[in-house]
């Protein structure tokens, strides 16, 4: 954790241990942080949306984003490394999805929270 120390006497002493009890461990905040990481890209965020409407392939996808085959795929690495999506193969072809129900619901809430304001 930051090695900085609080400078000041609490205004609620019950609140605060409260809440510090609550929080998640370190180690948690630190996924959630490197989650929110990978989601913070553009171009992911573009695949992501892609891909809830439709598994596909990496070809597809560079067609979508009109990007080249090497940028999906590298892009696609970093979502499949962080278990936000998932890959399948057919034949000579890997087909890419959403990894759960989880995903959708994050996009769609931030989507629906982004268009409020």
């Amino acid at each position: 954790m930051i090695g900085t120390h609080c400078d000041c006497e609490p205004k609620n002493t019950e609140l605060v241990q409260k809440v510090k009890e609550n929080m998640p461990a370190f180690d948690e905040i630190m996924n959630l942080s490197d989650f929110f990481k990978v989601m913070g890209d553009s171009t992911r965020l573009q695949l992501l949306l892609s891909l809830q409407q439709s598994e596909m392939c990496v070809s597809d996808l560079a067609n979508v984003l009109d990007m080249t085959k090497s940028a999906v795929s590298h892009q696609l690495k970093a979502l499949r490394l962080s278990k936000l999506i998932k890959s399948r193969k057919e034949g000579k072809t890997v087909y890419y999805s959403l990894d759960d129900e989880h995903i959708e619901t994050i996009l769609g809430m931030a989507f629906d929270h982004t268009k409020e304001h």
